[in-house]
């Protein structure tokens, strides 16, 4: 079918090109000026679009003067940092073989650095012609330029000074997971135009409090430059998580208050001043091109046969592993070069300490499925820049077989869902759960204690951005997405949660007492667990969603960080603190081998003692008992393995839970003379002193509630 030919721009004085080079990709200015390099497969021509530095008036069209190894290329000596440029790309618009080709419609580069703009939905956006009869097999001749946000040329220069990567252990690292818009929007120090930004995050007195609560390694959600979606600004809503991304090496705009790339470099700068960690969430999965009858906006118009999984009976269509509509293609190699170049660009030339991968099951799919040798998880272990950085997976997806939990290879750590529904269903009194409840506490060995892999490989997390809040967790029986406006069918229904009596707020001193136990249990038993610990932002204080479990859409005050934190007579934000003390306190609290109960002969101790309320080992009969929701946890600091003791790692710990809703007598392990246990937490006792109980007493245990013990000589 013929096509119309797009209208081009006329200059009088055209810019000079030369050939340039394939390598790197994207826009990368020399000092001279500025080489342009794109890769399509199946494209017959390539269209440089400059414009003006506002990004509305389109200047000159160029066409790209050499094609090597299935990139297109050029270099123009004029053009320096600032320069707004996009692409349009020319080849076979035939969806039925998977080519989407359509030079009206301009394009983002996948490599762009810096976006400048706003997406503007309009149907022009669109490679074929909403409303026509022949659906997304049309052709929209229409010019997109006016709605998409366009490339801008950087300069990467920055100086760094004494920055250096942080690298916390990985037994001393604790993930505080937030979002930069979300954390800034209502602190009272953060100045009013900063508020939401890169800048906003770098003000001082947020850095203080993260390190007063001790934490070590920050988690921001999505950075990368995204695309709000459609529906949700026509309810005057936005994406807010940022899970919809189309750039994968620049930043969100509206996250710069500054409008520079070195805002984030700032941030990131003053935050391993502080000696914390920068971990990215990332989202390789898929991008905001949705289906077919998705918008053009950049990969689909380069080359949607390379970059996206496609069906293989009908390339019309999309797989859809990731349940937004597209799939990326991390088998094809330029699509695995693109997603590795990006990471290794935020980790050197941005100094980022480490990405938690959404949906990761998808980065290891080849077209048969989930496979641990895919190229993309070989090429991370591999690479001297990403494997010296944290590799976090979220190991699903939505396609078959997309569950992977301990699937992923040694060097990945990866997000335990298990330790998170064990745990909640545990202290919610449910039957059966006190053998699994034992697996998460020593680091989910029945899962990741195999090929050398360590405790840390769990990352343990109670609560997530997605989901109820720690204190909705304890507040609401469901969910309250009303707010959403999609008639509260999003979201999860499976919560384990428990409201204790009332569904949401209540002024009953007795149930906000049990609620805020609760509480504490979990954190409790997050930052005592065996693995990596992660908390969410705001926890720590009791933050609430008002029953929101599904706060995807709300850039308002459901999703944003509420810091009216005045201390209560419940004190959780202090006794958060005080886990958070004790954890790094005590080595026993975070081996880097796992507790397998194995007994050392020559010590005559074993790792990990379970003990049942009259100080006896659990018994058969016991762990399987349905009803039994108390029993101890003995860790012999005595059983370190030789060679990495450090101070404080043979303390002797005693560890008691009891989900019952009764208190338990329970009997504290014989101990020599002169030797007493101390006790350092009870959760129905969170501002209560140390006290010392002789190995013979009995100690009345609260009706669920947690203990820490440490034995200790008697003059200590």
């Amino acid at each position: 079918m013929s096509k119309k030919k797009p209208y081009v721009p006329q200059v009088s004085t055209p810019s000079r090109i030369s050939e340039g080079s394939p390598f790197p990709l994207g826009a990368t200015w020399d000092g001279l000026g500025v080489n342009f390099a794109i890769f399509s497969a199946h494209a017959t021509k390539v269209e440089l679009c400059l414009f003006d530095s506002s990004g509305e008036v389109e200047l000159e069209r160029i066409e790209l003067p050499e094609y090597t190894d299935e990139i297109w290329h050029g270099y123009l000596p004029d053009a320096h940092p600032g320069q707004i440029y996009g692409y349009r790309v020319y080849g076979p618009y035939d969806p039925e073989n998977g080519h989407r080709f359509n030079p009206n419609k301009l394009l983002i580069d996948p490599y762009a650095k810096q976006l400048v703009g706003e997406l503007k939905w309009s149907e022009a956006l669109f490679g074929y012609t909403i409303g026509h009869p022949d659906g997304d097999l049309s052709f929209d001749e229409r010019d997109s330029a006016p709605f998409v946000p366009k490339c801008k040329v950087i300069d990467p220069a920055f100086t760094w000074g004494r920055d250096h990567p942080v690298q916390v252990p990985w037994d001393k690292t604790i993930i505080y997971e937030t979002h930069v818009r979300g954390y800034t929007m209502r602190h009272p120090a953060v100045a009013d135009d900063v508020r939401g930004t890169f800048a906003g995050f770098k003000t001082p007195e947020v850095i203080d409090y993260i390190r007063k609560l001790g934490v070590s390694s920050i988690e921001l959600l999505p950075i990368h430059a995204f695309v709000q979606d459609q529906h949700l600004l026509e309810k005057g809503m936005a994406n807010y998580w940022g899970y919809n991304s189309i750039a994968f090496f620049a930043p969100y705009p509206k996250y710069l208050a500054s409008g520079k790339i070195t805002e984030f470099k700032e941030m990131v700068a003053h935050l391993h001043n502080a000696d914390l960690e920068v971990i990215l969430d990332v989202v390789y999965n898929h991008t905001a091109e949705g289906n077919e009858r998705g918008p053009t906006l950049s990969m689909r118009g380069i080359d949607n046969a390379s970059y996206y999984r496609l069906m293989p009976d009908d390339k019309r269509y999309y797989i859809n592993d990731s349940g937004t509509g597209n799939t990326l293609d991390m088998s094809h190699p330029c699509v695995l070069q693109m997603v590795t170049d990006s990471l290794r660009y935020w980790a050197t030339e941005m100094h980022v300490d480490g990405f938690r991968f959404d949906l990761a099951t998808i980065l290891g799919r080849e077209h048969d499925g989930f496979d641990e040798r895919h190229g993309f998880l070989v090429a991370c272990r591999q690479d001297p820049v990403l494997a010296k950085t944290k590799l976090i997976s979220e190991p699903w997806d939505c396609g078959p077989g997309g569950y992977q939990v301990g699937g992923f290879p040694p060097g990945w750590a990866e997000w335990n869902d298990q330790f998170r529904d064990t745990v909640r269903s545990f202290w919610k009194g449910d039957d059966g759960q006190l053998a699994d409840f034992a697996s998460r506490l020593t680091g989910s060995g029945d899962l990741f204690n195999q090929r050398g892999r360590r405790p840390f490989s769990s990352i343990n997390f109670v609560t997530a951005h997605d989901g109820f809040t720690l204190k909705d967790l304890v507040s609401y029986n469901h969910k309250h997405n009303e707010d959403n406006d999609e008639g509260n069918r999003d979201g999860s229904d499976n919560n384990l949660s428990w409201n204790h009596g009332v569904e949401g707020h209540t002024d009953d001193p007795e149930i906000n007492e049990l609620r805020y136990r609760q509480m504490r249990n979990f954190l409790a038993t997050l930052l005592f667990s065996q693995g990596t610990p992660m908390i969410v932002a705001g926890d720590e204080f009791a933050r609430t969603q008002h029953g929101n479990n599904n706060a995807y859409c709300q850039d308002s005050e459901i999703g944003w960080v509420n810091w009216d934190i005045s201390e209560d007579s419940y004190g959780l934000l202090g006794f958060a603190r005080k886990l958070i003390r004790m954890r790094q306190r005590f080595p026993m609290l975070r081996r880097s081998r796992f507790l397998v109960g194995a007994y050392n002969e020559e010590l005559g101790v074993k790792d990990v003692t379970w003990l049942a309320p009259n100080a006896e080992e659990m018994t058969i009969e016991q762990w399987e008992d349905a009803h039994n929701r108390c029993m101890g946890m003995l860790l012999d600091g005595r059983a370190q393995p030789t060679g990495i003791r450090r101070a404080g790692s043979d303390a002797t710990l005693l560890i008691i839970v009891n989900a019952h809703h009764d208190l338990v007598n329970f009997t504290l392990p014989e101990v020599p003379q002169g030797i007493y246990w101390n006790r350092l937490i009870d959760t129905n006792h969170p501002t209560a002193r140390p006290e010392r109980f002789d190995f013979n007493d009995e100690y009345a245990v609260t009706g669920r509630s947690l203990l820490l013990l440490e034995l200790v000589k008697s003059d200590e």
